[in-house]
């Protein structure tokens, strides 16, 4: 389902910053990629995600949308999600998964 963001809105929307250096930025979007792919897209309550990439390669900007915010909850909590995020971490500075309300369009 192609992601698409309007107000008032019916999922809960997870936004998240990845702070690397231009030399990680491939391994990083190709571990994204690899996660959304194989598992993350396949959690319960998951409806669509984006992934950003800023022109200096420094920076990834993740944008998903999910059902409930229980659900985002529960999929970070999995096994599996917990040892991806450990090597995600070791491919950047930082990373912060921050849920938002859509209130306005425009």
């Amino acid at each position: 389902m192609p992601t698409t963001i309007e107000y008032p809105s019916k999922v809960q929307t997870v936004i998240t910053t990845f702070e690397m250096t231009p030399g990680t930025c491939q391994d990083l979007l190709d571990e994204l990629t690899e996660a959304y792919e194989v598992f993350i897209s396949k959690q319960p309550g998951f409806v669509s995600a984006g992934l950003h990439v800023n022109d200096a390669q420094t920076r990834i900007a993740n944008y998903s949308q999910w059902n409930r915010r229980e659900d985002f909850q529960a999929m970070l909590r999995s096994p599996e999600m917990r040892e991806r995020n450990r090597r995600i971490n070791g491919l950047c500075r930082a990373f912060e998964p921050v849920m938002y309300e859509v209130t306005s369009t425009f």
